[in-house]
């Protein structure tokens, strides 16, 4: 008789711990996002990790419970709020589903594809994405507040209003890729409204747990494991991910792939939140960013962990 192949059991905290001395010598080598005053003002050294399981396990690292701005991971959110508005039809007639190949805030592809973005977490395709919330809702802000506050169990999430004022007094090409759409018939909004809305977003402030926990419905198949609820359908949830790996990570998505296999979103503010389906999120933080935009000793780290546990999706 065959015997039962015993389930191995993963050390996830002493996982961490090596990565956490592993990827010391590379954290100084990034670049903080400088244009946001409070972005620049970050030390190169914070480094926070935290992997969520099914199981209800939490395991932390670093600086895993300090806040830092989500930036362009919100647009996973706002993404889900305006599937939950306007379904799948309506949405991906007014945003494509492709890498982009250019910068997240590439004006010439826009005018190429006739106002159309490439893919709902570019620039372009997140300011479309926003105007559907607007359409949809008196308080945009507050519907995603509400919508993050619930998903990761924690009421205290807000905005960071100080990064949201640098962002508006910076954001010139996000006005001129907003303008772009709106003369395209992309924005049903007014241009200012968007854009006011767009940068509130980028300013979420969380941490590395909240944002492992506040994404799990991506890894449970579009079910809350915290209140039960099924936020997304099973397709859904797998086309989001799917979407995040061709589409997550900038313009780098083939290398994030080839190196640490997992669907992600990052941000301008160091942080990559990643899935591997039915098992667990992970999330770490780094404020220095490579040449694409991704954090560098985050990226690094994420490569570590699919390496370290043998789990990816492939």
């Amino acid at each position: 008789m065959r015997k039962k192949k015993r389930e191995i059991v993963m050390d996830f905290q002493a996982i961490l711990e090596e990565i956490h001395k592993e990827i010391q010598d590379v954290l100084l080598d990034g670049k903080v996002a400088d244009y946001i005053p409070k972005l620049a003002a970050v030390p190169l050294d914070k480094f926070g990790m935290a992997v969520q399981t099914l199981d209800g396990d939490l395991f932390t690292i670093g600086d895993a419970a300090e806040n830092f701005s989500i930036q362009s991971i919100s647009k996973a959110y706002t993404l889900i709020l305006a599937l939950q508005f306007i379904g799948e039809d309506r949405l991906w007639k007014r945003v494509g589903r492709e890498p982009s190949g250019n910068p997240f805030n590439s004006l010439v592809q826009l005018e190429y594809e006739h106002g159309i973005p490439r893919n709902p977490f570019i620039n372009a395709g997140a300011l479309v994405i926003v105007d559907i919330i607007l359409s949809n809702s008196k308080n945009p802000g507050q519907t995603l507040l509400d919508f993050v506050r619930q998903r990761s169990d924690n009421p205290g999430i807000g905005f960071d209003n100080e990064v949201a004022a640098s962002e508006k007094k910076t954001g010139f090409r996000n006005s001129a890729l907003a303008n772009f759409l709106k003369s395209y018939g992309n924005l049903e909004n007014d241009v200012d409204s968007v854009l006011e809305a767009y940068f509130l977003q980028c300013s979420l402030s969380m941490n590395c747990i909240d944002l492992a926990k506040s994404l799990m419905m991506l890894t449970n198949h579009g079910l809350s494991p915290w209140s039960g609820e099924q936020i997304l359908t099973k397709s859904q949830a797998k086309r989001i991910n799917s979407l995040m790996l061709t589409c997550g990570t900038y313009d780098a998505v083939g290398d994030f792939a080839y190196r640490v296999g997992l669907p992600g979103k990052s941000g301008i503010g160091g942080g990559i939140a990643a899935f591997i389906p039915g098992k667990l999120s992970v999330c770490v933080w780094s404020p220095g960013l490579n040449s694409n935009g991704n954090s560098l000793a985050g990226t690094l780290a994420l490569e570590l962990f699919t390496t370290k546990t043998g789990m990816s999706i492939f």
